[in-house]
């Protein structure tokens, strides 16, 4: 939920409409939250799930920055700890993958490769099946023949390749390809007297669309992020992205709201999720908690070492509420940056409307309120 959007309703079987009989709207009390059609996070998930996620608030306010630390360096959290491998691979992994492979197969617009980006796909294949075999060995193999020869093992997807690296006969399209085996998004920048978005893999975007990015600049890209300009956010990180160097990879994160476990927010699937926000005002705060998520992207930025270009991942992370409220630092953290938030930063994430009821549901949902659970 990064942008606002208009307050339309769902109308379908499986949501209600925005309006009571009466005219007035209705108050989802007691309706489980499947019966909204609204996907959620599984109970049984929550666990792991909640501790490998980065949680992204280091103060308790927040302004745009390009907030970069090297990649590799874990992040010890309340309930566990993230950031020791560039490539992210949890228990969601067949789930998000098969959902991947039928968002692309719905919209091939999703993935691209522009035709001077053919070597940097190749260089992303190759990188990332390095990384995978080398964070996760009992999972993935990347076997040298000689030459450029190389056989790959997936066997989490029980996936087998044989090929020559820069030979399009025997992988046809390997930005395709690489985006079936990682859990991140993948955007490739062609670096020329700016850097331009001209290859990538993209089906979880949070309200954006990679079709209609694909070949803008960077700086075209962010034009819409408040202060960015003024306070040279975005010429900074553009100046940091040109300097970077192969084998130095950086991390960030970003973060916004999203109702229901969903994924894929973009622009193109608005008319499906849309109409979600509608229901926000009305819902109670036991479906409140469990329907808001806070969504998490850690982003990591890497010079491929042949092509030169440089691959942008986004590694999305979804936690509902309900579990951030009992850690409790998360819970008062959160509270304190949704409540300081400027308006100009909460109207460009979207949470213009709901920012003061989050904040207010976290403070009240705390060790004493009797549904929240202090963890160590």
């Amino acid at each position: 939920m990064n942008r606002p959007a208009p307050a339309s309703a769902a109308t379908s079987s499986t949501a209600p409409t925005d309006t009571a009989p009466d005219g007035t709207a209705p108050t989802y009390a007691t309706t489980p939250a499947g019966m909204l059609g609204v996907p959620t996070t599984p109970a049984d998930r929550l666990d792991e799930l909640t501790a490998r996620f980065p949680f992204p608030f280091t103060a308790d306010r927040f302004r745009y920055s390009t907030n970069v630390q090297p990649a590799g360096v874990p992040v010890r959290t309340e309930v566990g700890g993230w950031g020791e491998a560039v490539v992210d691979v949890d228990g969601e992994y067949a789930a998000e993958l098969a959902e991947r492979a039928d968002i692309v197969r719905r919209d091939p617009r999703r993935q691209a490769t522009l035709p001077h980006m053919r070597p940097a796909a190749w260089d992303a294949m190759l990188t990332l099946m390095r990384e995978l075999s080398a964070a996760y060995p009992e999972s993935f193999t990347l076997e040298p023949l000689g030459g450029d020869e190389y056989r790959w093992h997936n066997a989490l997807l029980g996936d087998r390749l044989r090929f020559r690296y820069g030979d399009d006969g025997t992988v046809a399209d390997p930005m395709a390809y690489i985006g079936s085996q990682v859990q991140e998004d993948i955007v490739l920048l062609d670096q020329r007297e700016q850097l331009y978005a001209d290859a990538g893999v993209v089906t979880f975007a949070a309200d954006w669309n990679f079709g209609f990015d694909l070949g803008m600049s960077f700086l075209e890209i962010h034009g819409p992020v408040p202060r960015i300009h003024e306070e040279r956010v975005i010429t900074r990180a553009h100046d940091f992205l040109q300097r970077l160097q192969p084998h130095e990879p950086y991390r960030r994160t970003n973060w916004t709201l999203t109702v229901g476990r969903r994924l894929d927010v973009s622009t193109e699937t608005y008319p499906g999720w849309g109409p979600e926000r509608a229901m926000v005002p009305s819902i109670d705060d036991d479906l409140f908690g469990e329907l808001l998520h806070l969504r998490v992207e850690v982003q990591h930025l890497i010079r491929l070492a042949d092509s030169g270009a440089v691959m942008f991942l986004i590694r999305t992370h979804l936690l509902p509420l309900r579990q951030i409220a009992r850690i409790e630092p998360w819970r008062v953290r959160m509270a304190n940056v949704l409540a300081e938030l400027p308006e100009d930063m909460a109207d460009y994430k979207g949470l213009i409307e709901t920012r003061d009821r989050v904040a207010d549901w976290l403070r009240s949902h705390g060790p004493h309120s009797g549904v929240g659970a202090t963890r160590p």
